[in-house]
Order: C-alpha cells, then sequence, then structure tokens
C-alpha cells in the first residue's frame, strides 16, 4: 500500500457491464480468489488490490412461516419492515469493483487474477487494462 507508484506501473480493473447488487459474501470471494492467485503465481510484495466498492445497502426479510397453524402466529404485512439478512453494493454499468496495481512483468498474473474474480460475481463483468501510471491519474509516458 505504502509502495510508490515506480514500483507499481501497470493497473488492471475490473469493471461491472450490468446495474446489480453485489453481495459482501461475493466481494469477499473474489478478494480471496485474486489474492491467492497473485500470492502464488507474482509473490507476496509484488502487487497492490484495491476492493473500489463497499457493502453499505442492507437487505432485510420478513419471515413468513409456512406450517399448519401459522395463520394465528403471523401478522401478514402489519409491521413487516423485517430482519437485516446481509449487506451489498449497489454498483452502475461502468463502475470499477476491482483495481489491481502491480510490476509490468507481472501484469498478465493480474489479468488471469481478475479473470478468475469474474467467477465469483453474477452479471457480467469487462477487465480493462489501464492507460495510468500506477494508481494515478498520469497517462504513461
Amino acid at each position: 500500500k505504502k509502495a510508490g507508484v515506480d514500483d507499481f506501473p501497470f493497473c488492471a480493473h475490473l469493471v461491472s457491464d450490468e446495474l446489480e447488487q453485489v453481495s459482501s459474501e461475493a466481494l469477499e470471494a473474489c478478494r480471496i480468489a485474486c489474492n491467492k492467485y497473485m500470492t502464488k503465481s507474482a509473490g507476496k510484495d509484488s502487487f497492490h488490490m484495491r476492493i473500489r466498492v463497499h457493502p453499505f445497502h442492507v437487505l432485510r426479510i420478513n419471515k413468513m412461516l409456512s406450517c399448519a397453524g401459522a395463520d394465528r402466529l403471523q401478522t401478514g404485512m402489519r409491521g413487516a419492515f423485517g430482519k437485516s439478512y446481509g449487506t451489498v453494493a449497489r454498483v452502475n454499468i461502468g463502475q470499477v469493483l476491482i483495481s489491481m496495481r502491480c510490476r509490468d512483468q507481472v501484469g498478465k498474473f493480474a489479468l488471469e487474477a481478475l479473470r478468475r474474480a469474474k467467477y465469483k460475481i453474477a452479471g457480467r463483468q469487462k477487465i480493462y487494462t489501464s492507460l495510468k501510471w500506477g494508481f494515478t491519474k498520469d497517462l504513461k509516458e
């Protein structure tokens, strides 16, 4: 994280291609898959990955009973706010999910790690190689 931009000039992004909700579990599975592949193939200190979305949106469920005599226990839609069920990140089209910077030599491993991470998330995603210099806004010269 503290490494300078000279150390990790290559940058790749996993970008969402759909308007969707990505669960916190899916994001964590993505992070683990990416991290494991990059550590195995490129080394622990040769990359920096950043998850760019955060699961702030809380999903809720109004549980209904389906057994015999449940009509005497339930209240239907009265007080139907529900209990928290999980958290999701609301994602727009073209929003960056994961960014990874690394050395130019291990750039191909970063693209493969992001490709593997794609399978952990529902919907379509695309992988882009950034024209910028690391995580900065400056173009590579």
